[in-house]
């Protein structure tokens, strides 16, 4: 079965950070996906950012080491006022 990929820009409306080892952040971020074709979504991901500052993507996965730490980046997004964002319906705004 052949799965296509659609390319995407990603815009960083939101995020929230937790400090880890090897002074990396793991953040969790609301974001808009601009696709080539056009198309848009906004959604959640969590993302390493090195001690340089920089992303660090990895082909849509992020290891996370616990749910504690999952539960934390999620509660200070709540209280920021933006961790409720989106829904189940498909959203292209």
């Amino acid at each position: 079965m052949a799965v296509e990929e659609k390319s995407a820009t990603v815009t960083v409306l939101k995020s929230t950070e937790i400090d880890m080892p090897r002074n990396e952040k793991l953040c969790f971020q609301w974001c808009r996906y601009n696709y080539g074709d056009g198309g848009k979504q906004n959604g959640h991901r969590f993302i390493y950012k090195k001690a340089n500052g920089n992303l660090q993507p990895a082909r849509g996965q992020a290891r996370l080491p616990s749910v504690e730490i999952i539960h934390e980046l999620v509660e200070k997004a709540k209280k920021a006022g933006w961790g409720y964002n989106g829904s189940l319906q498909e959203d292209n705004t």
